[in-house]
C-alpha cells in the first residue's frame, strides 16, 4: 500500500527523470536494433507560425511522439533529463517502443505542485507513457513502459453496489487498471483500490507542508460505502509526519474492515490516531461515521485509501473492482463529489 503522493512521485520523475521503455521487454533497456525516424526540420527563424506548430505542447505530445517527431521532443527536456539519456539513445528507444501502436489516448493529468503529470496508453493498452511539464512547457521527466493488463478481472465488478466513503469533493490521485494511473495494480489484493485526496487550486494543503493539520483531508469524515458488519479495527497507530518517515511495519495504518452480506469486504485505511469510532461486532449503514482521516501507516500525506476484496486479509485477498452507485468508471485525475454528499 505504498502511497507515493507528491513529493515522492516528484522525486521519481523530476528528480531523477526516469526513462524506461521495453526495447528487450524490460523496463529500463536503452538498446534497441530499429532506426530513428528522420527528426523533422525546426522552422526557420522568424516564422512565427511555424515555430508554434513545432511546440511540443501537452495536448500535441501524444501524437507528436507517434508521428516520431522525437528531436523536437528532446529539445524541451529538461538538462537534468538530458544529462540521463542522449539524444541518439532516445530516439532508437522511442521508435522501437512505438512499433505496433496506432494512437494513444490520455488518461488522466495529475496536478503535482506547479507541474503536471500526464498519463497516456496506446488503444490496446499494452504500452503507457507519462510526461511531466512544467508551466513553460519544459519536459521534466518522461517515463515509457509495457503494461501488463488483467481483462478477466478488469471485467467483474463487485456484486454489492457501493457508494463513495466520504461527502463532498475528493480528487482521485491513484485508481484506474494500470500501473501508471494505479500504482495498486501490480498486487492482487489492492489491484482496484482508490487513493483520495482534497485539492484545492491544485494544492492537497494550505500552509507548512510538514504538518497534517495543513492538508485539507486530514480530520475529515470518512463513511461507511454500505452496510455491514465491523470485522477489525486498528486506532492506535501514530500519524506520520507528511513528507517523512512512513510506516511500512503496518502498511494500512489505523483501518477499518467492514464484512457486507455478499461476502465481500471493504478495507478503509489511514485512519486518524484515535479517530475510529465503531468497534468489532458493530453493525454498520451506509453514510454511518468510521472515523477520521489521518496518515498513519505506509502513507506520505493525509488521504482515504478504500479497497473492496475477497477476503478481509490484505495479503492474502483478490481486489474486486468496485460497483459504485454513481459514476462508476473512476481513475486518477477524477474529481469525484461523494455520494453521500448533503
Amino acid at each position: 500500500m505504498t502511497n507515493q503522493l507528491w513529493k515522492t512521485a516528484a522525486a521519481s520523475l523530476l528528480a531523477v527523470a526516469v526513462l524506461s521503455g521495453c526495447a528487450s521487454g524490460t523496463p529500463g533497456a536503452l538498446q534497441s536494433s530499429a532506426s530513428p525516424e528522420a527528426e523533422q526540420p525546426s522552422a526557420p527563424p522568424g516564422n512565427k507560425a511555424e515555430e508554434k506548430g513545432s511546440q511540443v505542447t501537452p495536448d500535441r505530445f501524444a501524437e507528436m511522439f507517434l508521428q516520431g517527431k522525437y528531436g523536437q521532443i528532446y529539445k524541451q527536456f529538461s538538462e537534468e533529463f538530458k544529462q540521463q539519456v542522449s539524444d541518439s539513445e532516445f530516439q532508437a528507444l522511442a521508435a522501437d517502443f512505438n512499433q505496433g501502436v496506432s494512437a494513444y489516448k490520455l488518461l488522466s493529468e495529475l496536478p503535482m505542485d506547479n507541474n503536471v503529470r500526464y498519463t497516456w496508453a496506446s488503444e490496446d493498452g499494452s504500452k503507457g507513457m507519462t510526461a511531466v511539464i512544467n508551466p513553460s512547457g519544459t519536459i521534466l521527466g518522461l517515463q515509457i513502459v509495457p503494461l501488463e493488463t488483467f481483462p478477466e478481472t478488469d471485467g467483474k465488478y463487485t456484486s454489492g453496489k457501493y457508494l463513495y466513503p466520504f461527502s463532498g469533493e475528493w480528487f482521485t490521485y491513484w485508481g484506474g487498471t494500470n500501473v501508471l494511473v494505479n500504482y495498486h495494480y501490480a498486487y492482487p489484493g489492492q489491484r482496484y483500490a482508490f487513493d483520495w485526496v482534497i485539492l484545492k487550486d491544485g494544492q492537497s494543503y494550505e500552509g507548512d507542508p510538514t504538518k497534517n493539520e495543513s492538508y485539507y483531508a486530514f480530520g475529515q469524515p470518512v463513511l461507511a460505502p454500505a452496510d455491514g458488519k465491523i470485522i477489525r479495527v486498528v486506532n492506535d497507530l501514530d500519524d506520520n509526519a507528511p513528507v517523512g518517515k512512513m510506516d511500512p511495519a503496518n502498511p494500512a495504518g489505523n483501518h477499518v474492515v467492514i464484512e457486507h452480506a455478499n461476502g465481500e469486504y471493504s478495507m478503509l485505511a489511514h485512519f486518524q490516531k484515535q479517530s475510529v469510532q465503531v468497534q468489532v461486532g458493530d453493525e454498520v449503514k451506509a453514510g454511518d461515521l468510521l472515523g477520521l482521516c489521518g496518515n498513519s501507516g505506509n502513507s506520505s500525506e493525509p488521504h482515504i485509501h478504500y479497497h473492496v476484496s475477497d477476503s478481509p486479509d490484505l495479503d492474502q485477498g483478490n481486489s474486486v473492482r468496485i460497483q459504485f452507485i454513481e459514476d462508476g468508471n473512476v481513475t486518477q485525475g477524477d474529481y469525484i463529489r461523494g455520494s453521500q454528499s448533503e
